[in-house]
């Protein structure tokens, strides 16, 4: 295996001072003499300039396959492919053709995939054959599409590559290119602070060199140069870019820290790791903060602190639908957790949302589970294996109602920084979530008796205060009145809350969070009695 071969004795020594690029994946296992590649990536052009660049220090030919043009040159236009074999364009052909060259080459095919069902027995079969040829030979094949198709048959031959999204340096060189070729343009102004030109990068994180380059030609359209205003055009159109996955939403947060009632412990905790995502943090030798799970009663706050950790962090919010993954097409559950997970690394530092994780694992250790053939098995154990080993600022927010459906491995030290009890609210607590609400209604708040509100809400949840508030509105309004806390009293009497209907459940979940999650609310805020005063042992 010639290619393998490692520098000779005499040469060490030169090759320690210029040490050579690292090579990529791709190249070692072309060099390596892998038969078979399958590259899952939407980027086809940028992996094929990968390949050439290969073939180059190989000194390798390149001949692409699609089922329109058939087996050509690579780079070959258009108006060159008039006299092309027609033959090629069948697979079994270009295969049959691949087997009899004898030169170096490379053949790049061009998305494969629907052939490797497994209805297409003969292209399975003959892949396997070309697979056991090519390997004393300097022939390799690659397979480049956005979807993978895995027919058993072919796992002990067939090595999956998934071809990361570009990094910075891909982006910077992008727009070194892109300024380049328009700073002439007396129209555009291109000239860039470094500030602004490190952000304009960071901003472009986690798309393709083509959608980075469609949106800069849009932000040069819209804003007649690259500033900061240029950042909003970008974010704004990875919003759309990021949704297309169907997987992640680029969720827009307008909580703050103040749009919350109560939950004073669960707010200082975050607080004090607002930091943590910094330069002087990791100077400082501070890991990125791994992630919290909100454990707790419904429509006590959960899913509002997660909206507003993206506010007091300054950091993206992407919510992950889990039910999404198992929603797809048989077999692309597991893709579909990948790329997620490489979406949320690419753009990181980001906070990653998953609202009500514990429907999404008793589902997976259901029915679903025992008839889906492992699937829920194995995308779960990827997003453990990540939550653990993640290397990335990719902070994870889970939320969850009922302990009893999530997994003892899930909630091991190592997966989350720390664990939170979301109680009822208290005293104290349920009178800011009134303050909050009526305030945010455009009501005068101190025309109101909080004191009294926030004695006859007792057992209620923030999201059964809020409905309690909007419906006295409702009755009001219709009987053309004013909102006043008699009529809101009366309001919060024909709320039935959830403490009663499931007080069974509330009182099994407060006492299994004893001793195994801090509680979100202070001592000092939970010891305050019915009052407003302190209990006090005489």
């Amino acid at each position: 295996m010639q290619e393998a071969q490692g520098p000779k004795p005499t040469q060490q020594v030169q090759a320690n001072k210029t040490a050579k690029p690292k090579m990529s994946e791709l190249e070692v296992l072309i060099r390596a003499r892998y038969p078979l590649i399958y590259v899952i990536s939407w980027e086809e052009q940028r992996v094929m300039d990968e390949v050439c660049k290969i073939a180059n220090r190989l000194d390798k030919k390149v001949l692409e396959w699609s089922v329109n043009t058939g087996l050509v040159a690579a780079g070959t236009n258009i108006q060159s492919q008039k006299n092309r074999d027609m033959a090629t364009q069948d697979p079994l052909v270009a295969l049959g053709n691949v087997i009899e060259h004898i030169d170096p080459t490379l053949y790049v095919f061009k998305d494969f995939h629907p052939f490797l069902k497994c209805s297409n027995m003969a292209v399975i079969r003959r892949l396997r054959e070309v697979a056991s040829s090519l390997k004393n030979t300097f022939k390799t094949i690659i397979i480049v599409s956005p979807m993978f198709e895995m027919p058993p048959d072919l796992e002990k031959d067939l090595t999956i590559l998934d071809y990361d999204l570009p990094k910075e340096k891909d982006l910077e060189r992008l727009l070194f290119h892109i300024v380049k070729e328009v700073k002439d343009n007396p129209k555009l102004n291109v000239r860039m602070k470094p500030a602004v030109k490190e952000q304009i990068i960071h901003a472009l994180l986690g798309l393709t060199l083509s959608e980075a380059e469609n949106v800069l030609a849009k932000t040069l359209v819209e804003n007649r140069g690259l500033n900061e205003k240029s950042l909003n055009i970008i974010n704004t159109e990875k919003k759309q870019i990021i949704r297309k996955s169907g997987l992640l939403e680029y969720y827009n947060s307008e909580e703050r820290l103040e749009s919350v009632g109560g939950l004073d412990e669960l707010k200082n905790w975050l607080v004090k790791r607002s930091v943590a995502f910094s330069d002087q943090a990791r100077a400082y030798g501070l890991p990125a903060p791994k992630g919290v799970l909100l454990l707790g009663i419904q429509g006590c706050g959960k899913s509002l602190m997660a909206k507003t950790i993206s506010n007091i962090w300054q950091l993206p919010l992407l919510r992950f639908d889990v039910g999404r993954v198992f929603g797809s097409l048989v077999g692309s559950s597991e893709q579909n957790m990948r790329r997620a997970i490489q979406v949320a690394e690419s753009v990181s530092p980001v906070i990653f949302w998953i609202d009500e994780i514990d429907k999404a694992f008793r589902e997976s250790r259901g029915s679903r589970g025992s008839t889906d053939g492992g699937t829920s098995a194995r995308v779960f154990s990827t997003f453990l294996t990540w939550m653990s080993e993640k290397k990335s600022a990719v902070f994870v927010v889970a939320t969850a109602n009922d302990v009893s459906a999530l997994p003892p491995e899930l909630l091991r030290k190592g997966r989350f920084d720390d664990i939170f009890f979301v109680d009822l609210p208290y005293y104290k607590e349920r009178k800011d979530i009134f303050t909050v609400h009526l305030a945010k209604r455009k009501m005068d708040v101190s025309k109101f008796d909080l004191d009294k509100l926030a004695h006859a809400s007792q057992g209620l949840s923030g999201a059964e205060i809020e409905e309690a508030i909007v419906n006295g509105m409702f009755n009001v309004f219709y009987e053309k009145k004013v909102l006043t806390t008699e009529r809101l009293l009366d309001s919060i009497k024909q709320t039935v809350p959830l403490s009663k209907t499931m007080s069974e459940d509330i009182e099994g979940l407060r006492k299994w969070s004893t001793g195994r999650a801090h509680l979100a609310t202070s001592p000092e805020a939970a010891a305050e009695d019915e009052k407003g005063t302190r209990q006090l042992e005489l």
